[in-house]
């Protein structure tokens, strides 16, 4: 495997601005149930953005995309939710540490794992060593993509896709209520037109990239 690939998702579009290093870097969550979209929204956003915005790539793809069993049992269930918050939590932690970027999207936050908790929630705290303000608090905004019926776009195109368009809504709404105590949570429904939902969700994204960044066609 090239070295290349992998390297960070960075924005494609170049920035003449000048990034403070010492400033922390924002993280901002984009969530929502399987087949909301988030992965053709992130393409999006890396052709429209510039190089100072990082796309944290989704922690459960690296874990099951890379071989991870994925079984029925509570005790596998558990197990692989501990992987997947380690390797979320060490991603963001990385971006934060190496402050070369202005913002870090991420494809899910570490609170999407409690909607997976196949657990007591006291648990999840456990495992994350951390508590519902701190985690509020490590992510300048959510941006909730939610997820569409079967009727309304749900497609199984993604092979690590599992759910059925009715187990995506009861993720989708255990979701929201994990984040929906954020202080800037945003919903965005979905739409007929899937571009319409997607800039919806650009829109929102833009209130928290800098403004010497806002130089591609959402400014």
């Amino acid at each position: 495997m090239s070295v290349l690939a992998n390297q960070p998702a960075t924005c494609e579009n170049e920035c003449d601005c000048t990034i403070d290093r010492n400033t922390k870097t924002g993280l901002i969550v984009l969530t929502g149930g399987p087949g909301a979209g988030k992965t053709a929204v992130l393409e999006i956003i890396r052709k429209e953005l510039c190089e100072h915005i990082v796309i944290l790539p989704e922690a459960a793809s690296i874990v099951f995309g890379g071989g991870f069993w994925r079984l029925p049992s509570k005790s596998a269930r558990l197990a692989s939710q501990h992987a997947i918050l380690h390797v979320q939590q060490q991603s963001e932690n990385l971006v934060l540490n190496e402050k070369k970027w202005a913002i870090g999207l991420c494809d899910r936050g570490t609170l999407d794992g409690l909607a997976y908790w196949p657990d007591e929630e006291s648990a999840f705290w456990d495992a994350a060593q951390s508590d519902l303000k701190r985690e509020y608090d490590r992510y300048q905004a959510v941006i909730h993509l939610r997820t569409p019926t079967e009727d309304f776009g749900y497609n199984h195109h993604n092979p690590l896709r599992i759910e059925t368009a009715v187990q995506a809504e009861a993720i989708d709404n255990r979701i929201a209520v994990v984040w929906s105590g954020h202080p800037h949570y945003h919903v965005v429904e979905s739409t007929a037109d899937f571009l319409v939902k997607a800039e919806l969700a650009l829109q929102h994204i833009k209130q928290y990239i800098p403004s010497c960044c806002r130089h591609s066609s959402l400014a």
